[in-house]
């Protein structure tokens, strides 16, 4: 007899996202989603959907100069639902509908967003849905100041609302192709300060999390107040934008001041986790390179639009190695000791997600070999991919077709979660009795 599949909260949030995707994918398949009339093709499709889908930015086309407006705002929504959850958004439906939030639509919520517990998820979806919007249209009426002289009032209004939305969402999508240069993201605005301070702004809202909005907002500056999850957000964040920022100004030292620091500023928050970029990512200094990879891994915070292995496991396991070493039994952070649950959480985690890039750079390496790409531009697209952060040093257009579906796979699973699959495929194991312990030796 078969056993009954059951449908958990989260299998259901992996099939939200693959019926997502399947939709993108079916309308940028479509003749009039691209500017030449001509389909795109599947493969084309499936990548852009995935890459806007999961808020990563990895491109094989220019999204200004080969979707047509309908393609480009197909992109925009598939980039909004994936940045504010797909659970959240079927909320919205929901709501706007009239029909009543059970528990069973809250547990799924729960578990989109992460939370500890499945009570205040109508508040909490409607600070993501209000607070979203409300930094979205400051970002937009900002960077207006800016693309409306470059691009003309229509352009200028469109393509200010569609970065702030990328922005936000951490996706990295751009529509600066429309000045004749595909690819160039940010480039030729490397020492403006309205684009270099108001996207990483953006980035770093959206990245921070919508659990720390709910805090921010209900205890304003008491830092005190705030729960530990959120201490260790903003502290982790500070010292993830302070270091790469002075170590990426020591490496670009070639350039002049004010593109120097402001480029420095934006390439220091950028790769947690959206792919806009000012500095030419083929050209970059080694130093700057490696810290880029690093900020990509580590990515934003939990129950945000952000990827990565998140700030605070990364914070945990800092917290956890520190008290090992100094002969502690658990590990303690502002006058708090921090659970041991969470911990071997936080270690399952980030070993599944190295585990999995590891895969995916052996698999770039073996479709890729004998192409001239140096093993750092592999790793870099890889870590990229799986940390939904969408630079690259170029060489995605060019990738064969399997290596683009490694990073399509590795996009999904950076953006669902790598423990999320990874339990969508677990069976309850059969009650047996426990196995006699043994120590092994460990270094």
């Amino acid at each position: 007899m078969q056993r009954k599949v059951r449908l958990t909260p989260v299998r259901l949030l992996v099939l939200g996202y693959l019926a997502v995707i399947v939709l993108g994918t079916i309308l940028l398949v479509l003749p009039f989603s691209t500017r030449s009339r001509e389909s795109a093709g599947f493969l084309d499709a499936l990548f852009t959907t995935v890459s806007a889908s999961c808020v990563t930015g990895l491109v094989v086309h220019d999204t200004y100069q080969y979707w047509s407006l309908f393609g480009q705002i197909v992109i925009l929504c598939l980039i909004q639902i994936g940045g504010i959850g797909f659970m959240t958004f079927v909320f919205l439906v929901l709501k706007l509908g009239g029909r009543k939030i059970g528990l069973k639509e809250r547990a799924f919520m729960q578990e989109a967003i992460n939370a500890p517990t499945v009570g205040g998820m109508i508040r909490m979806s409607l600070t993501i849905l209000l607070g979203t919007l409300i930094f979205e249209l400051l970002g937009a009426f900002v960077l207006c100041f800016r693309f409306v002289p470059d691009f003309g009032w229509a352009k200028g209004i469109y393509f200010s609302i569609f970065t702030a939305v990328s922005a936000l969402c951490n996706a990295g999508f751009d529509l600066m192709g429309a000045a004749g240069i595909p690819y160039a993201s940010m480039t030729a605005y490397i020492g403006d300060p309205i684009v270099c301070i108001t996207v990483p702004l953006l980035i770093l809202i959206g990245g921070l999390g919508f659990f720390v909005w709910k805090d921010l907002r209900e205890n304003k500056f008491r830092f005190r107040k705030y729960s530990l999850h959120t201490k260790l957000v903003l502290t982790t964040t500070l010292v993830m934008v302070i270091v790469p920022f002075v170590l990426i100004l020591i490496a670009e030292r070639d350039l002049p001041w004010k593109e120097r620091i402001f480029g420095s500023f934006f390439s220091a928050i950028t790769p947690r986790t959206a792919g806009f970029n000012v500095l030419d990512m083929a050209t970059l200094r080694p130093l700057t390179m490696f810290v880029t990879i690093v900020c990509m891994f580590v990515g934003g915070s939990s129950g945000s639009t952000a990827g990565g292995i998140k700030t605070n496991t990364f914070a945990v396991l800092v917290l956890s190695l520190s008290s090992s070493i100094r002969g502690k039994r658990s590990a303690e952070c502002f006058g708090r000791r921090l659970d041991e649950d969470d911990v071997k959480k936080a270690t399952r985690f980030v070993t599944l997600y190295f585990l999995f890039a590891l895969l995916g750079v052996i698999l770039l390496c073996a479709f890729e070999g004998g192409k001239g790409y140096t093993l750092s531009q592999l790793v870099f697209e890889t870590v990229s991919a799986i940390g939904t952060v969408g630079l690259t040093t170029g060489i995605t257009p060019d990738l064969s077709v399997g290596s683009q579906l490694t990073l399509a796979a590795l996009m999904f699973l950076g953006r669902a979660g790598c423990m999320t699959v990874m339990l969508t495929l677990r069976t309850p194991p059969p009650v047996t009795a426990e196995l006699p312990v043994e120590k092994v030796r460990i270094a």
